[in-house]
């Protein structure tokens, strides 16, 4: 199986679940052409023969009014296709809030979520996110969603327009070009909303699963993050969650790209970060309540807050 389409290892059960892998695998092939460190993991993975298995896709999107976004728009999508909501996570001190989703077929990924609840920002940041929110495409319509709920009565030439549809929705940006000027007077205060105005609902991160690697080089998350340093992947500076719990993460820095903006009446391109590929090790751990070993298959939260930093600019 070839490591840049890791979702084809899933063993499919119906043409939803076949949709859902060609729209993960075409989502991961942009994001691994973009990422460099993707690729030098992936590298380290096969010299070791092991396995990359995606533990997790994390999205972002913005909470507001008008036009009404949140969540839910990105939600519906995947619940359409077969997901369900599973924990929901709030970041007071961020005015975020997320939710996560998994899948009835648990070699899926599940999928993480976040809002930014931009009522809580300041007047101006809200101001500078409405000059954007204003030009904003039409909503995928309650009809394609409907398509996409009923997938497996549909033919083929409608699961290719629909595939087609999802990529657009994810990897192009829903609004005009931002002022390069506001881009960056909003990271001042909000690193995420300026972040969703050059990227919009593109992915922002996929998570290897260490305990799929397969290879005792890469047994534990200590192990992959000293292998990965030693490939000269640059990483997170700590991994998250102690020796022994039941969640433990990391991840690469993010890498920076040239994103398109508006710099008056012309347009420009401005380096900016886009994403960062994440690792994670949930180990077998025995429920105190049933005496079974089981995975933690949630998040927590102070480990996805201290994660979202890695798309910081670097000033």
């Amino acid at each position: 199986m070839a490591l840049q389409a890791p979702h084809q290892q899933i063993s499919v059960q119906s043409d939803k679940e076949s949709f859902l892998v060609r729209l993960f695998d075409t989502l991961y092939a942009r994001y691994r052409e973009r990422m460099a460190y993707v690729r030098m993991y992936e590298e380290l993975v096969m010299s070791n023969g092991g396995t990359f298995v995606n533990d997790h896709i994390a999205f972002r999107t913005l909470a507001a009014e008008k036009p009404a976004l949140g969540i839910f728009m990105i939600s519906r999508i995947f619940e359409a296709l077969g997901y369900s909501s599973a924990a929901c996570y709030e970041f007071p001190d961020k005015h975020f809030s997320s939710i996560h989703y998994q899948h009835p077929n648990p070699q899926f990924p599940k999928l993480f979520i976040t809002q930014l609840k931009t009522w809580e920002l300041s007047q101006r940041a809200r101001a500078l996110l409405q000059k954007s929110l204003k030009t904003h495409l039409p909503h995928l319509s309650d009809a394609n969603i409907a398509s996409l709920y009923n997938l497996d009565k549909a033919s083929q030439a409608e699961r290719t327009r629909l595939l087609r549809l999802m990529v657009r929705y994810f990897e192009e940006l829903p609004w005009e070009l931002p002022q390069k000027k506001d881009v960056q007077e909003l990271d001042q205060e909000s690193q995420f909303a300026a972040w969703v105005l050059v990227n919009g609902y593109d992915v922002n991160h996929f998570t290897a699963s260490i305990n799929s690697h397969g290879a005792d080089a890469l047994a534990d998350i200590d192990k992959t993050v000293a292998a990965m340093r030693r490939a000269g992947i640059p990483m997170k500076p700590e991994i998250e969650g102690e020796p022994g719990t039941q969640l433990r993460q990391s991840s690469t820095e993010a890498v920076v790209i040239p994103v398109p903006v508006r710099d008056g009446v012309r347009t420009a391109e401005i380096p900016w970060t886009y994403a960062y590929f994440e690792i994670a090790e949930r180990p077998l751990m025995k429920n105190p309540m049933t005496g079974k070993m089981e995975r933690f298959e949630g998040f927590l939260g102070g480990q996805a807050a201290n994660l979202f930093e890695m798309t910081k600019l670097k000033h």
